[in-house]
């Protein structure tokens, strides 16, 4: 087994605010979902991953991540054993957190929207001629 490899990545952006508890020890514990798109030919879909992260990285989650966030997130997968209410086995598989970067940039309520900035910053929309085909494209 010393071959093997554990280790997952994704980008994606969180469903929901991320839950964070404390052990009886007092470290932090934070549990979201991501939502990570794929597009094939003819189909494509989401997939909901779940996420744990601990300690100082599980403070951090609860801090700054919220519903919407887009993060890059890399971890281990780990499939657990629980009970439910009514004593039936069940499990749950989750990626649990060694790395996280926050993607996408700080939110900045007072910058102003696309269509009323200068126009020195403004971008041009590209140009179509229409002597171009689709078929020129080699992929």
């Amino acid at each position: 087994m010393a071959n093997d490899l554990n280790l997952c990545q994704f980008i994606g952006r969180l469903g929901a605010d991320p839950e964070v508890r404390y052990m009886a020890d007092g470290s932090a514990v934070a549990n979201f979902r991501i939502a990570c798109g794929w597009k094939g030919k003819d189909k494509e879909g989401t997939e909901w991953i779940n996420m744990t992260a601990f300690g100082k990285l599980a403070e951090i989650c609860g801090e700054y991540l919220h519903k919407g966030s887009q993060v890059y997130t890399a971890g281990k997968q780990r499939t657990r054993k629980w009970q439910d209410r009514d004593g039936t086995d069940r499990y749950t598989t989750e990626i649990v957190l060694e790395k996280m970067q926050m993607l996408g940039g700080k939110p900045n309520e007072s910058a102003p929207p696309a269509d009323r900035r200068p126009a020195s910053r403004r971008q041009e929309p590209p140009q179509h001629h229409d002597d171009f085909e689709d078929d020129s494209i080699p992929f």
